[in-house]
């Protein structure tokens, strides 16, 4: 259901970005306009899948961001969130370049928007265990453990506001931004690092969705697997990464003197209540969510500029996903252009939300649209 506890004003200060199609937001920005994909060969041995390909970020430095020891305890997740939030942070003028801890942490929450959380790191150390390897790690159920993720981002950057996990599939990070916000409109925070992280590039969880039959079947050039709305697509692009903001009360960013980069104007989220994996056929709850918010927002379909779609480049999910444009949009649903990313990034999961926002942000902001 729409929530508004009240108007005040909610606004992004910080951005950042840990993508397969670049790390940060100036190379994710020049990927966007330029339509550069980060899919490529997976690094690791898949010759037991049929699935060789998928969105991995490369280019990454993860000890530029944890201790080694941390390195060892947490998942990739955690490692691909805490480089993302560095940026954001610092972006929003709220990290120190040498202390690494962020300025007014106690003000500032967190919420991790994640689907499979520490899945992929759980997946190597059962291996290990199973057959009867050294090395398991007596950290294996904290890094596992959804609720815990959260908490590596608090303590990494020193912030003492609540630390939570939001993990609801596909709509993870986007849920994530929307509990953030009513938690600043209530007065709970005047701030929140927010936003989400994925990393379940592993050989158990891509056969897990190979048995699923919805990924992409194999192209050359495998950058063309993701196709979202293309008449021949055939499946997602499994897809890893980071983006994370700074969501701010508008009156303590502007006593403060931080720029503002979005308004969040409006959240919404329903149930259709109908099956594990797929939507339901009519799409009237889908829609629903979609004018719920526009409500919040106080903003009109005739009004958009721009839709940045989920577009997973499945046959169901993008018809489906058109059915609900129009029905909630109406007749303005012709004329508003609309993209998917996922073609340039992969299907990152439950950061898929927070991936198709950044991409928002930081293209209109610089003028462009990204391209499908």
């Amino acid at each position: 259901m729409a929530f508004t506890p009240s108007r005040r004003p909610v606004v992004i200060t910080g951005i950042g970005v840990v993508s397969p199609n670049g790390v940060g937001c100036d190379a994710f920005r020049v990927a966007l306009r330029t339509g550069r994909s980060g899919i490529e060969e997976i690094p690791f041995d898949t010759s037991m899948l049929r699935t060789h390909a998928a969105g991995c970020v490369s280019g990454f430095e993860a000890a530029d961001f944890l201790s080694v020891p941390d390195l060892r305890r947490t998942p990739r997740t955690v490692h691909l969130a805490a480089g993302a939030s560095a940026e954001a942070l610092g972006m929003a003028g709220l990290l120190p370049a040498v202390e690494g801890r962020a300025t007014e942490g106690e003000k500032m929450g967190v919420v991790l928007g994640t689907g499979g959380g520490g899945l992929a790191f759980v997946e190597a150390q059962y291996r290990l265990y199973f057959t009867g390897q050294k090395g398991y790690s007596p950290f294996t159920i904290v890094a596992g453990t959804h609720g815990n993720l959260s908490s590596e981002l608090s303590i990494r950057f020193g912030l003492k506001g609540p630390s939570h996990c939001i993990s609801t599939g596909c709509t993870s990070s986007t849920d994530a931004l929307g509990y953030a916000a009513m938690q600043i409109r209530t007065g709970v925070c005047p701030m929140f690092l927010v936003g989400g992280a994925d990393a379940p590039i592993a050989e158990g969880i891509l056969r897990g969705f190979e048995l699923m039959r919805i990924l992409a079947e194999q192209r050359d050039p495998v950058s063309a697997m993701s196709r979202p709305f293309s008449a021949d697509r055939d499946g997602f692009v499994l897809g890893e990464g980071s983006w994370m903001f700074v969501l701010e009360d508008a009156d303590h960013a502007a006593a403060r003197g931080a720029k503002v980069l979005a308004e969040l104007c409006g959240y919404a989220s329903t149930c259709d209540a109908y099956h594990r994996v797929q939507p339901a056929p009519d799409a009237t709850e889908s829609a629903r969510a979609v004018t719920l918010a526009l409500e919040q927002a106080g903003v009109t379909p005739g009004e958009l500029g721009y839709v940045n779609l989920h577009g997973t480049s499945t046959g169901l999910n993008d018809l489906l996903e058109t059915k609900a444009m129009h029905l909630a949009l109406g007749e303005a649903a012709r004329g508003i252009p609309m993209s998917a990313t996922k073609l340039m990034s992969g299907h990152p999961q439950g950061a898929a939300g927070a991936a198709g926002i950044a991409a928002t942000v930081l293209a209109v902001g610089a003028g462009f649209l990204p391209p499908t």
